[in-house]
C-alpha cells in the first residue's frame, strides 16, 4: 500500500515581475505558514508594495526595484533581502511565480532584466529548494508583451530548472 504524502508545513511563494502581486500579498498577509517574497518595479501601473509591509507574522518580503534598474540591482535584492529570508524560513515547498515580462523590451515597464538574470534567479531559488524543500518546485510562468523577450526569458528559466 502506498503511503500518502503529507502536506507541506511551510511554503514560500517568490514572485518576480514588473508589477507587485498585491492580491497574492493580501492572501498570505496573515498566514504564518507562507512566506511571500516579491521583487517589482516601484511606480509601475499597479500600486507597488513598500519594504515596510511585512505581514502579520513577518512573512511578507518586498524588495522593490527602481525604474531603470537592471540585473545588478535585481540580483542584489534577491541576495540581500529574499534569499536570506527563505534560508531562515526553510520552506517545504517553493512556488516560483515568474513574471518573465520584466525583460528590457517590455513597453509598459522600465526594468532592464535579461535572460541571464532569470536563469540566475531560478538557479538561486533551486539552491534554496535543494537545501530545504521536501516537495518538488512548482513554477508559474506568466505572459508578456514582447514575445521574443518572453520566449528567451522563459527558455532561460526552464533551462535552469532542467539543470537542477
Amino acid at each position: 500500500m502506498r503511503r500518502a504524502a503529507t502536506a507541506p508545513n511551510a511554503v514560500a511563494v517568490v514572485d518576480f515581475d514588473v508589477h507587485h502581486g498585491n492580491g497574492s500579498q493580501d492572501i498570505f498577509w496573515s498566514d504564518k505558514t507562507v512566506v511571500y517574497c516579491s521583487t517589482h518595479q516601484m511606480h509601475s501601473t499597479r500600486a507597488p508594495a513598500r519594504v515596510n509591509e511585512r505581514g502579520e507574522h513577518n512573512t511578507v518580503v518586498n524588495a522593490p526595484l527602481s525604474p531603470g534598474d537592471g540585473g545588478e540591482e535585481f540580483r542584489a535584492a534577491l541576495e540581500t533581502v529574499i534569499l536570506p529570508r527563505l534560508r531562515d524560513f526553510r520552506p517545504d515547498l517553493i512556488v516560483i511565480s515568474a513574471g518573465l515580462r520584466c525583460a528590457s523590451a517590455r513597453p509598459l515597464a522600465n526594468l532592464n532584466l535579461l535572460e541571464a538574470d532569470f536563469r540566475w534567479a531560478t538557479q538561486k531559488l533551486m539552491d534554496v529548494a535543494d537545501s530545504s524543500a521536501k516537495w518538488a518546485r512548482r513554477i508559474l510562468a506568466r505572459g508578456g508583451y514582447d514575445l521574443i523577450g518572453l520566449a528567451n526569458s522563459a527558455a532561460a528559466h526552464v533551462s535552469a530548472l532542467m539543470q537542477g
